[in-house]
């Protein structure tokens, strides 16, 4: 946490304070000068107090692949991709943007809420951009998959484009899998040659949560992630795709490099990235503050509360969604389903705690605690509503059997009533993740996505990164709010003698709390409305340069 912050505090400081400063850092890193408009996008940047003003490599690493291909190419790629489909295609024509989706012939008012989404990010400048067309993935998955082979070799790329494209567009693939394929195999041709995961058996190694080896259970039990998702490999560790519900998605991807905006993407993807219309939109469900009965907006949401009235309890709801059939009998192993089933687990397994004896002391001692008491004591996670329980193996009967149910349902704003909210992925990225942020509790989060802000946030300072195995969770609950009842009771602690308040771990507590702060403190200054537009108006720039027949003539000059 000491060094997050510093690393936080040292991203801030170095940000270019002038506009000469702004594109002499651009050149210093992506060694080209900036786009044509750059010095308006500077304006609108300081007009809206943006402080992230050279934190977009992302936006580089998105759009290089694209570098190799003509202007004209890239014009071509991006109309035909609104062929594709669940693509809409967002126009822009003498300074005026419009929606369509051209495959199912749907108006402007009939495409998808992230291409609605789009058009209302880019309205405040879209007056000036030059002619351009976004292809806008209208699902949650991501859709681009690259043969390894192709994005090795740029010649390859020009010169077997269009044939592929065509392909791509003749009819002869189903949008969906249909059992012919899926994504994961889709997905290893995209590794290096010699990778694990392009040798055929390296994917088969057995990876049951529920029989790991009591060597790597207990190891991963004290593992904390550094960050999220960006340093995981499945080219190298293929068989941890099993627990992963979208490499059984049974939208089909796409083999070739289309230009495709997206708002999230595993490792290994070519979309692009964009702000989730969720996070930019103001909805009941997505939005903290939101007002449904005057729709308007609040500082604060009328069902949070103080951090003293917030119970210790590590909490999650959602729908039992996570992934597609394709193929079919992998649902029980999804992320959702994993974390549901641990946070519920009722059987004998022992989980080892270590935790600081007597309490608030540097003296730290472990105790072997009973799962199903530590999961009474700290967590209260469920699934609230029944999705694709076919896709489950055994059906409804064993979905629910397996799983806890809480039949009451629950608001965004029940979330608050807890110190720790867990966000993980669904069927695509998070949706919630700035709602969560924004409130006055602190998020652990699991995801395998990247998204555009990942540059611009600090784990374990704004919000607790947490691992694919959920493990170590238990342990973070540990450090923040002192050992439980059950863990005490498990080393007969002399601390049971004092009550729950008293034992309570008032730095962890104050740290929990910290970043609880810190991640809402974020949420107001860097993950605005606002620093989307900036994000996006920057990607335009980049994207218009690319589009052009003169890319040189596209640069910006002082």
């Amino acid at each position: 946490m000491a060094e997050a912050e510093a690393n936080f505090r040292n991203l801030l400081s170095r940000q270019s304070k002038t506009l000469e400063e702004a594109v002499a850092e651009y050149q210093r890193r992506y060694g080209r000068s900036p786009p044509q408009g750059f010095e308006n996008w500077w304006q609108f940047a300081k007009d809206n107090d943006v402080v992230m003003i050279d934190e977009y490599d992302s936006i580089a690493e998105d759009l290089a692949p694209f570098w190799p291909l003509s202007g004209a190419e890239l014009r071509q790629r991006a109309a035909l991709a609104g062929h594709l489909p669940s693509v809409d295609l967002v126009r822009i024509r003498d300074g005026k943007a419009s929606a369509v989706n051209i495959k199912d012939g749907l108006s402007g008012s009939d495409v998808s809420a992230r291409s609605r989404g789009f058009l209302r990010m880019i309205e405040k400048f879209q007056d000036k951009l030059p002619d351009l067309d976004f292809p806008i993935n209208a699902m949650a998955e991501g859709r681009i998959l690259v043969p390894w082979e192709q994005h090795a070799s740029p010649n390859f790329t020009v010169q077997a484009g269009t044939d592929a494209m065509q392909a791509e567009l003749s009819g002869q693939y189903a949008p969906d899998w249909r059992g012919e394929g899926n994504v994961w195999e889709a997905y290893r041709r995209t590794c290096e040659p010699g990778s694990p995961a392009r040798r055929l058996f390296s994917s088969f190694r057995a990876s049951s949560t529920n029989r790991t080896s009591q060597l790597t259970a207990r190891t991963q039990e004290f593992v904390f992630a550094s960050d999220v998702s960006g340093n995981y490999s499945f080219c190298a560790n293929p068989w941890a795709h099993y627990n992963q519900g979208h490499f059984f998605s049974d939208w089909r991807t796409i083999a070739v490099l289309f230009p495709i905006f997206s708002p999230a993407k595993a490792p290994g993807y070519s979309d692009i990235r964009i702000p989730s219309h969720y996070y930019y939109g103001q909805t009941r469900r997505y939005t903290y503050g939101y007002d449904p009965v005057n729709l308007e907006l609040k500082e604060v949401d009328h069902m949070e509360t103080s951090w003293e009235q917030k119970k210790d309890k590590i909490f999650w709801r959602g729908a039992s969604t996570g992934g597609g059939s394709s193929p079919p009998g992998f649902a029980a192993q999804y992320q959702r389903h994993r974390l549901v089933r641990m946070a519920s687990d009722t059987s004998n397994t022992n989980r080892t705690i270590v935790f600081a004896d007597p309490p608030g002391s540097t003296n730290y001692i472990y105790a072997e605690v009973p799962v199903a008491r530590l999961n009474d004591d700290i967590m209260d996670v469920a699934f609230v509503k029944v999705v694709d329980w076919y896709n489950f193996p055994g059906g409804l009967d064993a979905l629910i059997r397996a799983h806890r149910f809480d039949d009451g349902g629950v608001n965004l704003g029940d979330h608050w009533r807890n110190k720790y909210i867990v966000d993980v992925d669904g069927m695509g990225y998070s949706g919630r993740f700035f709602s969560f942020m924004e409130s006055d509790s602190a998020v652990v989060k699991s995801t395998v996505y990247r998204e555009f802000f990942d540059e611009w946030i600090q784990p374990w300072l704004h919000y607790i990164p947490l691992s694919q195995s959920y493990q170590e969770i238990y342990n973070i609950h540990a450090f923040f709010s002192g050992a439980t009842s059950s863990t005490l009771q498990a080393v007969n602690s002399t601390a049971l003698e004092v009550s729950p308040l008293e034992r309570h771990t008032i730095d962890g507590d104050r740290r929990l709390r910290r970043i609880a702060r810190a991640g809402k403190q974020w949420k107001r200054t860097i993950g605005r409305r606002v620093d989307m537009e900036a994000y996006v108006y920057r990607l335009c720039l980049e994207y218009a340069r690319l589009f052009a027949d003169d890319r040189v003539a596209q640069t910006m000059s002082l």
